[in-house]
């Protein structure tokens, strides 16, 4: 089982930004989501108070976990180092896509500690405490909803009248969202660059210690 999970947040990225990249790592590495699980409760909620999550992800044991970045989990660090315990012991694969690494039980504690790490460093930067939505950072769309299906037509190579035909939308509109969104990219995989040889060193190397 592949799982993409999802949980937006006005801070750092909102789901469809997250669905985009994972989308299109799916595709590069020939992976085949089975499920999505699209988590809408509050980050100020502790993983006690997230029995929804917690019940599903030991629904799921042995499965492939797709996640955008650390943070997705929690912003807690007590709850990460409880949800990286029960998904290791769990036997998840998880891929995180921004740090182009996977966490599984065989992975070296120092890269579980580099991913733990550069939440810690996030959560303490100045940038993190601006209010408002993040430079660069998209709002949300009423197409967001249709966008695996306007994935599905372009790998079918359908014209974008015909998927604004089919969805019933304005072809105007929905060619200005592929084009904003770069579905195109995200549906052939292009989007996530290549892997670098030395990812998991890189995570390790992101390791601040007190001076």
């Amino acid at each position: 089982m592949v799982v993409a999970y999802i949980r937006p947040d006005k801070n750092f990225a909102v789901a469809h930004e997250q669905l985009q990249h994972i989308n299109s790592y799916a595709i590069a590495n020939n992976l085949v989501i089975d499920d999505e699980f699209i988590d809408h409760t509050s980050q100020n909620k502790r993983l006690h108070e997230r029995s929804n999550v917690t019940k599903y992800f030991q629904s799921q044991e042995g499965s492939v976990l797709l996640v955008y970045d650390v943070w997705v989990l929690t912003t807690n660090m007590e709850d990460l180092i409880q949800m990286f315990s029960c998904l290791l012991k769990n036997r998840f694969s998880v891929h995180f896509i921004k740090q182009s690494v996977v966490m599984t039980q065989e992975s070296s504690a120092m890269l579980v500690l580099g991913l733990m790490d550069q939440l810690r460093q996030r959560l303490q930067s100045d940038s993190k405490r601006v209010i408002g939505r993040p430079k660069g950072s998209r709002s949300s769309s009423k197409f967001d909803v249709y966008i695996n299906q306007i994935l599905t037509y372009i790998r079918e190579e359908k014209s974008v009248s015909e998927m604004a035909r089919l969805l019933g939308v304005s072809r105007s509109s929905l060619k200005d969202y592929i084009e904003s969104r770069e579905l195109k990219q995200v549906a052939f995989g292009s989007l996530v660059p290549e892997a670098p040889k030395d990812a998991e060193e890189q995570v390790i190397n992101t390791i601040t210690c007190p001076k």
